[in-house]
């Protein structure tokens, strides 16, 4: 079983296809929808292997498969790896994400529901229990997003500043639950959705929550919370299944 709680979500058993095969297609998902970007180095196949509960001979023969698609290269030397090349709608690839997403949209829509009722809880209970070192983590968590410049930054400066949340709300638990959650609702990656628009909706959003929380206005903080998941990590899944679905087109 996969370590740690909760498990992420993981898409029926298909079998029809192979373990390898259904792999590659959640790791073009994750390219799909953001969560992975291209030119980003990928964990180890050891790494991946216990993020997504299989075996690192089923990673290795995922990967090897997205090579042959041209998705994924490897390089060698001090900073090799696997990286991610580039991400392109074409036919096979909508049909690995409408494989991948497709039979899981409603339960994503749960989790989602269920992220945001979480971290409305929590930014409501930072508000009333923060202390003043807690305000100057996360306005210093704030500044490193709005200075972001790349995929990286913009992520690093998103998970210290919800975790700076999440501290401040001085229950273990819930900052357990809500590091758990990122990678329940992104198929077992600890990373979530990037893209420029993204980053720039957040940037504003962040910006209020803060603002929310130091001022100890418990209410608009849980308003806020609730609707930001909602609008950026929700929305982009969404629209990743709409537009391999053709639902999102003109």
């Amino acid at each position: 079983m996969a370590r740690g709680f909760p498990v992420p979500v993981e898409p029926p058993y298909d079998g029809a296809r192979t373990a390898p095969e259904r792999i590659a297609d959640r790791l073009l998902a994750a390219l799909a929808v953001g969560v992975l970007q291209p030119g980003e180095r990928l964990p180890s196949e050891r790494e991946l292997a216990e993020q997504l509960d299989v075996s690192r001979g089923t990673v290795r023969q995922a990967l090897s498969r997205l090579s042959a698609l041209g998705v994924t290269e490897s390089r060698r030397g001090r900073n090799g790896g696997t990286f991610t090349v580039r991400w392109e709608p074409t036919a096979e690839a909508t049909r690995a994400v409408l494989r991948t997403l497709e039979p899981i949209r409603r339960e994503l829509e749960t989790l989602f529901d269920f992220r945001s009722l979480l971290e409305q809880l929590i930014a409501s209970t930072a508000a009333r229990r923060h202390t003043p070192q807690d305000a100057a983590a996360m306005r210093q968590a704030l500044a490193n997003y709005r200075a972001a410049g790349t995929a990286t930054e913009s992520r690093e400066a998103d998970r210290a500043l919800h975790g700076a949340v999440a501290a401040a709300a001085r229950n273990q638990h819930l900052s357990r639950l809500a590091h758990d959650m990122v990678s329940r609702v992104n198929l077992g990656f600890a990373t979530e959705p990037y893209s420029e628009e993204l980053h720039e909706t957040a940037l504003h959003q962040h910006t209020e929550l803060v603002n929310a929380i130091t001022s100890r206005d418990a209410e608009r903080a849980a308003a806020l919370a609730g609707e930001h998941f909602q609008m950026t990590t929700g929305n982009a899944w969404r629209a990743a299944i709409d537009g391999a679905s053709g639902d999102g087109a003109d």
